[in-house]
């Protein structure tokens, strides 16, 4: 019996992980192998192009940040229209069947904040590069200051507005936890207690996905341990947030890649706190 029940176990991470979508995080090494693919695009997202300046990937272009999270009604980081979101996106080179890579140096968020929005605009071709710049020099990889000229794309957008939660629905939440739901706050255990959460929410830090010192995301057994250890149901929505909409993306990112069914509160905290009635616990 103990054979048995001991080889279940171990039977669990392999029938876990046919759920990961293994598109969504490409190696350094699929890239470098990938670089010269007539529909492949990589893009680096930053707040600022200095970095993208000094060097990047050949063949990447540059986005910048403000271009993909603008300030709407006094909150931060919020969508922008999708017809700019498709001219943006276009400039850059991107169409319907090109598989977008995105990257950064540094922090991973501009980045996941990238995929997030295509993935709201319907382009399912979107892939984050694991260990962003840092890994990609780390190994050694080819490196330019040019800028490649890129035709214009042809993007059409099949938008998904039930990505994007609303303050409304995260009331009706707290008001009335639906079943099949989970609220995820994203940020640090001691924001969490500390400076208060929308009632009923689970914590989990985002930082805790990534290995130590880097960009990589953690091993798909890691990620599940942290999100079970939290209180998330896999078999649930999960609803993630944070301060002001970009850590939460990270947060997305992972849940989606390993196959959860997953949506963000793009408002976070910077929305609910300005709405009159709303509350945190702690």
């Amino acid at each position: 019996m103990m054979n048995r029940l001991t080889a279940l176990f171990l039977a669990l991470p392999l029938l876990a992980s046919s759920a990961v979508k293994t598109d969504l995080l490409v190696s350094t090494a699929w890239l470098a192998d990938h670089l010269k693919d007539a529909n492949v695009r990589v893009i680096y997202v930053a707040a600022a192009r200095t970095g993208f300046d000094a060097n990047h990937i050949p063949g990447a272009q540059f986005l910048a940040l403000s271009e993909l999270a603008i300030t709407k009604n006094g909150v931060s980081n919020e969508m922008p229209e999708v017809s700019d979101l498709q001219t943006m996106f276009q400039t850059l080179g991107v169409s319907d069947n090109t598989k977008v890579v995105v990257y950064t140096e540094g922090s991973v968020l501009p980045a996941t904040r990238a995929f997030f929005t295509l993935d709201y605009l319907g382009h399912d071709n979107t892939a984050l590069l694991d260990g962003g710049m840092e890994q990609w020099t780390k190994e050694n990889r080819p490196v330019t200051k040019e800028v490649a000229t890129v035709a214009a794309g042809k993007l059409t957008p099949k938008v998904r507005p039930q990505l994007i939660v609303s303050t409304a629905d995260v009331q009706k939440q707290v008001a009335a936890p639906a079943a099949n739901t989970t609220l995820l706050d994203v940020r640090t255990t001691k924001d969490f207690s500390e400076g208060g959460h929308i009632p009923t929410a689970l914590n989990a830090n985002w930082g805790d996905t990534l290995v130590t010192g880097s960009s990589v995301l953690k091993s798909e057994d890691a990620l599940r341990r942290l999100y079970a250890t939290a209180g998330v149901d896999p078999k649930k929505t999960v609803v993630t947030y944070c301060n002001s909409g970009m850590q939460a993306t990270e947060a997305y990112f992972t849940l989606k890649y390993l196959g959860y069914d997953v949506k963000m509160y793009d408002g976070s905290l910077g929305e609910w706190n300005k709405t009159p009635g709303t509350t945190l616990a702690k």
